[in-house]
Parts: C-alpha cells; sequence; structure tokens
C-alpha cells in the first residue's frame, strides 16, 4: 500500500526566522492519527534565516538525524562537540540518557534547508553521542546510496534502530528498484523533482509516500530528481 502525502498537505509552522513544514505531530501540531510511522518520529522540513536559530535545548531517548539541503548549519552540545555541517555530510546524535545541543545558521547572508529526523532507538539508556559522516554525492546519481543505517561504515552514519536512509540523485527517464522484506515499511521523500511509484502515483518536489506491504517498489523518474528512501521496521 502505498500512502501518498502532498507537500502542501502538511502542517506548516512560519515564525519569522523559521519556516517549517511538520510530516508527524509536533510542538503546536498534534494529530492523534499522525504520531509516527514505524520508529520515525518526527520528519521536519526546516529553513532558519541567517544568524538565527535552535539556542541550547535538552533531548533525550532519541536517535537525531540532519541532513543539509543548502546552506550551513552549526551544531554545539553539552558533551564538547562543535561541528559546521552542509550537503554532502551527514549529522547524527543519539540523545541517549540526556544532552544538550544548539543548531543555527552561521551564515549572515544565506538561509539554511535542513531536514530533521528523529527516530526512536532500540535500545534505552545509551551514552549519548555525536557524529558527522561525509558521503560520495556523486555516487548518489542513478543509485541508492546509504547514508545512515545501523551497518555503519566510514561514510555511512550509525544509529540505534534497524533503519537505513538512502540519498539519490535520479536522472531523467531513469529507473530504480528497492526490495525489501514485506514486514518492513518505506517513508520516500521527494526533495526536488517527479516521480512515479509503482506505475501507481507521481510524487511531485517536497511530496511523501509511506509504504506498507510492499516488497518491490519501482521508482520511475519523470524528471531528474533528488529523494530520500528510509528503511524501516
Amino acid at each position: 500500500m502505498i500512502k501518498v502525502v502532498r507537500a502542501n498537505e502538511r502542517y506548516k509552522a512560519e515564525h519569522g526566522w523559521l519556516t517549517s513544514n511538520f510530516s508527524f505531530s509536533f510542538a503546536n501540531y498534534y494529530d492523534p492519527s499522525n504520531l509516527q510511522f514505524g520508529p520515525l518520529r518526527v520528519f521536519n522540513d526546516d529553513i532558519v534565516q541567517p544568524n538565527n536559530g535552535f539556542g541550547m535545548h535538552p533531548h533525550k531517548e532519541m536517535e537525531i538525524v540532519s541532513i543539509v539541503l543548502q546552506g550551513q548549519l552549526k551544531h554545539e552540545d553539552s558533551e564538547g562537540h562543535t561541528a559546521i555541517t552542509q550537503f554532502g555530510e551527514i549529522q547524527r546524535m543519539s540523545a541517549g540518557t540526556g544532552i544538550f545541543h544548539s543548531e543555527v545558521n552561521p551564515s549572515k547572508a544565506e538561509p539554511v534547508s535542513f531536514l530533521q529526523l528523529w527516530i526512536l532507538p532500540d535500545k534505552e539508556n545509551l551514552q549519548p553521542s555525536y557524529q558527522k559522516t561525509k558521503f560520495p554525492i556523486e555516487k548518489m546519481k542513478n543509485n541508492l546510496l546509504p547514508v545512515v543505517s545501523k551497518n555503519s561504515s566510514e561514510n555511512v552514519a550509525y544509529i540505534q534502530q534497524d533503519t537505513t536512509l538512502y540519498l539519490s540523485d535520479l536522472e531523467v527517464g531513469n529507473k530504480s528498484t528497492y526490495t525489501q522484506e514485506s514486514d518492513r515499511k518505506i517513508y520516500l521523500f521527494v526533495i526536488d523533482g517527479e516521480i512515479v511509484l509503482n506505475n501507481q502515483c507521481t510524487l511531485m518536489t517536497r511530496d511523501t509516500a509511506r509504504i506498507t506491504d510492499t516488497t518491490t517498489l519501482f521508482i520511475d523518474a519523470k524528471e531528474t530528481t533528488r529523494f530520500l528512501l528510509i528503511d524501516l521496521p
């Protein structure tokens, strides 16, 4: 089954310095029928204006992944980590037993656009940790490139959950096939472009598909498309 959520169906929060689109219940948006998808609890599509951001605040018992799409995002936390992330890099933080962190746009001129995901860990009381990894952007071309996984490697960030995140740049006219076990889920988010899934439905920029009971997913690019695919238990 493929459930499509259009970009304009998401909850939008506008704060001047921050524009955010929530795919699941978050902050002032609460819908008891839209709390999570598998262990994926938060999927926020944020734009933060220059010299603005989220000051120090706490997190606990959550795996937090940030994917910068444009601009730069600066991270600082109570464990002493400081880093600036841009596209081609992944930021992963295990909040574990508790951590404070801030995320700000360090630029004086350019907004930062990024996705932030909160994923429930498969184990509690973890030691808080932070990781920044770099992935080869060129390997996204007509390929599903793993960037976050429990099976981590040098260019793949580690996550404490049986979940894998893939990024892809699928060129117009090309097709991609993804196969998984029938009891797993797929969450697919179109960053930019247009694709058709299983000859059934068309997804355009910022549209999402929540896919269940589907062992094989066929992805057909109607224009060159960048997308994120998440394999979930």
